[in-house]
């Protein structure tokens, strides 16, 4: 029993290592230009899981090396591969080669720091690819975090409204914040936890955004609403097929928690299970969202006598009234310009109510990732603590990353 297990131990040891070697040698006939030899083993590696070899077999299709030329099939690798790479070579004294994949961080923008770094890692024994994964990451300073919507800054936020100090949601309240304009940002951040667990290139994921409306302009400068929206998603891209047929490019399903992180009057929250879907006619990009809102049982009647202000129960049992089923969100791409609308309507003909949003954005100067950003916002929504307000605002200021869907 033990020597059989052993046995079989070995085998997949020698079949590994077999891989391996026959791997080194795909890498051997690619840097020789040996296309043709080199494609069906990179084909194989690539099947298995490897980055690397995803992303090389990518270029493959993408230039037509050794294989015809697929865009198409090349996309779809590149999209496996999770990222763009870079080879950094190094010759050893035996004048053997090693290569450490990357990310494609390696341009203009590039400090001699990040430069120094990738050389120093060069040197290490890159053979085993655990070890090879393992540094791309050091040297990218990779830890899966990226953008998710859209990241900005506006130093400038005016509304045609005053904001009223929310103290509670059973008095009304006349005191208003001094000033009408106001900062606004947005952080927003997206960790894949999984990819294609289930066979269906998914990726399994974790949201956060926090959005800040900021009295930057008054006495004390508070922050007038603090906005949190943690959530939790499955991304699965459509077939080739139902792409080629309709434009559908993916379906995105999943829990989103959104709160203001207060208590008492002041608490707004809601959970919510969504479903998106994600289209594209050439420069022109559309997701189609809706939502089920997860119930929760009303407040007693203390909460709103003023008695027991910390009562457990629904914040804003009338929210969806204002925020309505769904909303459309549509990008379009004019040159380095991206042009983007938002609309939101609860559908309802004896009391309606929604949002419009208008946004525009172009690279400052030749920034690759810093961009002139202006919104404007009509309805109800905008935050938590105003969604049952409707506003009317311009904003200004700047975008870090700006989202196509």
């Amino acid at each position: 029993m033990f020597k059989a297990y052993y046995l079989i131990i070995l085998l997949y040891s020698l079949l590994l290592a077999n891989d391996m070697s026959n791997y080194t040698q795909g890498l051997e006939f690619y840097k020789t230009k040996q296309y043709e030899k080199a494609y069906p083993i990179i084909l194989q590696e690539a099947q298995r899981g490897n980055k690397e070899a995803q992303y090389l077999l990518a270029l493959f299709y993408e230039n037509g090396l050794g294989v015809k030329k697929d865009l198409i099939e090349s996309i779809s690798w590149y999209k496996q591969a999770s990222s763009t790479y870079a080879y950094i070579t190094q010759t050893q004294e035996n004048n053997t080669t090693q290569t450490i994949t990357t990310a494609d961080v390696v341009d203009d923008e590039n400090n001699q720091e990040q430069k120094g770094l990738q050389f120093i890692f060069s040197k290490m024994d890159l053979s085993s690819p655990n070890v090879k994964d393992e540094v791309g990451k050091i040297v990218n300073k990779n830890f899966g975090i990226l953008p998710y919507h859209s990241n900005y800054i506006l130093p400038i936020s005016y509304n045609k409204n005053s904001y009223t100090k929310k103290y509670s949601t059973t008095q009304i309240s006349d005191e208003k914040y001094d000033s009408n304009t106001e900062a606004e940002f947005q952080l927003s951040l997206q960790k894949n936890l999984s990819y294609n667990l289930f066979g269906f290139n998914e990726y399994i994921s974790l949201g956060y955004t926090q959005h800040v409306w900021w009295q930057l302009y008054t006495d004390s400068a508070p922050f007038r609403e603090t906005n949190y929206t943690p959530e939790f998603f499955v991304t699965v891209p459509t077939s080739y097929h139902i792409d080629k047929l309709n434009n559908l490019k993916a379906i995105r399903f999943g829990y989103r928690h959104q709160s203001n992180g207060q208590d008492g009057y002041r608490s707004r929250s809601w959970d919510r299970l969504f479903l998106a879907t994600f289209w594209q006619w050439d420069n022109l990009f559309v997701k189609v969202e809706g939502w089920y809102r997860i119930p929760e049982d009303r407040k007693g009647q203390e909460f709103y006598n003023g008695v027991d202000i910390n009562a457990k129960g629904d914040d804003n049992p009338d929210i969806l009234d204002y925020y309505g089923y769904g909303d459309i969100d549509i990008k379009y791409l004019y040159g380095k310009h991206q042009f983007g609308l938002m609309l939101r309507n609860n559908l309802k003909s004896d009391n309606n109510k929604g949002a419009v949003q208008l946004d525009w954005s172009v690279p400052v100067s030749d920034s690759k990732n810093t961009y002139w950003y202006v919104k404007v916002f009509n309805g109800y929504g905008e935050s938590l603590i105003d969604y049952d307000k409707s506003n009317t605002k311009i904003s200004f200021g700047f975008s870090f990353f700006r989202s196509l869907f």
